[in-house]
């Protein structure tokens, strides 16, 4: 016996769980990036010295370190607002296959553990954008679509 029939999920309440997490999510990811913004070069000296011990190349540690904070910050407007929606999901999910592998490198088994969670809801939102109805993308294929 089925207790809980996927049939009986209702679109309405899947669009408002969807769009809830996009936001909460996206509000997560944008201040990651929001509050390192002013401090790129000391976030970037940070990485550099975790990473101190490894075979990594100074300049490859750096320049992407560089970059993380500003990505951070623009995938999470998009997500927040649902504007560019996929392409921001996507080059966060990019974003943290390079971050888990960098943590798992240092063996920051905690980091890696919460790297994956974050590439869970990614993953959720991915699969889920069929339900993004409340979004500025949404928003603009209607314009488009009503011309």
């Amino acid at each position: 016996m089925n207790v809980f029939p996927l049939t009986q999920l209702r679109r309405r309440d899947l669009v408002t769980g969807y769009t809830m997490l996009r936001i909460l999510f996206g509000v997560n990811f944008f201040n990651h990036g929001f509050v390192r913004l002013n401090a790129i070069p000391e976030f970037a000296q940070g990485m550099v010295d975790l990473f101190a011990d490894t075979f990594v190349p100074e300049p490859l540690v750096r320049a992407p370190a560089m970059l993380v904070p500003i990505v951070e910050f623009l995938v999470g407007i998009g997500i927040t607002l649902g504007l560019g929606t996929e392409i921001s999901l996507l080059t966060g999910m990019g974003l943290m296959v390079m971050l888990t592998y960098g943590v798992t490198l240092i063996q920051n088994w905690d980091a890696a553990s919460s790297q994956l969670i974050y590439a869970l809801v990614f993953t959720l939102l991915i699969v889920g954008r069929c339900f993004n109805d409340f979004s500025l993308d949404r928003v603009i294929e209607r314009r488009k679509n009503a011309k």
